[in-house]
């Protein structure tokens, strides 16, 4: 693992495999880097494969507050240190939220997209109350119920445990930051059309986090999508709970480029 400072911020990163064309894979909420495992072990072998922890994240820090900018800009200045000037931007949730953002302050710099369980739009304004009495209890009272409540929208049918260690481990306070960046991000639909790099939307059909019918708008709204990707029973971390249907899609994608 490295770091890159930048700012306020310190990010954590590994960069693995081959040396062919580089991807760089980004996480969703409350996770980190090891969440792209299986599709490193596999996509190693032939590709560059750069993961990274988001601020607020894994080993990465960051004081005050941030936006998905602010993160995209994170991930333009990692591609500078690693002397990358074009790359894949595969990301996950709010992976794929950043993504977007990068390629809009920068699109020169991005050779694909590759959007798992995400979409354009912002968070649904009825939920945010919801959210918010969730964050309420987690940080002031650390309910189990809430870590698992969250664990199963996120991971659905994968193994929570790891994940649920990692974070009761932190300090209770460590979700703010990254839930208000989650819940303050505004709408990009209207701004998918300047996006015209190739692009694939993968998305499990049983995410409870993000419905199909986002998956399928953001693919619309991208000239370059060529198709969604359905992960039959995939959950909202369908790169984990369905790994080898989705690393194989991604290869396919990355090999027609």
């Amino acid at each position: 693992m490295d770091h890159l400072d930048i700012g306020d911020a310190r990010i954590a990163f590994e960069d693995r495999g081959d040396t062919g064309p580089p991807i760089f894979f980004s996480h969703g909420l409350l996770m980190d880097r090891s969440m792209f495992e299986p599709q490193i072990a596999e996509l190693s072998r032939q590709f560059r494969c750069i993961t990274w922890d988001e601020r607020g994240h894994g080993d990465s820090t960051q004081r005050g507050s941030w936006t998905f900018w602010d993160s995209a800009r994170d991930l333009l200045a990692l591609m500078d240190h690693l002397e990358i000037p074009r790359a894949v931007l595969a990301g996950m949730s709010q992976g794929g939220f950043l993504s977007l953002r990068a390629a809009l302050l920068a699109p020169d710099r991005v050779r694909a997209l590759v959007m798992i369980d995400s979409q354009a739009g912002p968070e649904p304004p009825d939920l945010i109350p919801v959210y918010r009495g969730m964050l309420e209890r987690w940080t002031e009272e650390g309910g189990d119920d809430v870590v698992d409540a969250v664990a199963s929208v996120i991971l659905g049918p994968v193994d929570p445990s790891p994940w649920k260690r990692k974070w009761l481990a932190r300090d209770r306070s460590w979700v703010v930051e990254p839930f208000n960046t989650l819940v303050e991000r505004e709408d990009l639909h209207d701004r998918l059309s300047e996006i015209t790099c190739p692009a694939l939307v993968i998305h499990g059909d049983n995410d409870a986090a993000i419905p199909m019918e986002k998956a399928e708008s953001l693919c619309t709204g991208l000239p370059g999508c060529e198709q969604v990707v359905v992960v039959a029973g995939g959950g909202h971390a369908s790169n984990l709970s369905h790994p080898a249907q989705v690393t194989t899609a991604i290869r396919s994608f990355l090999e027609r480029l």
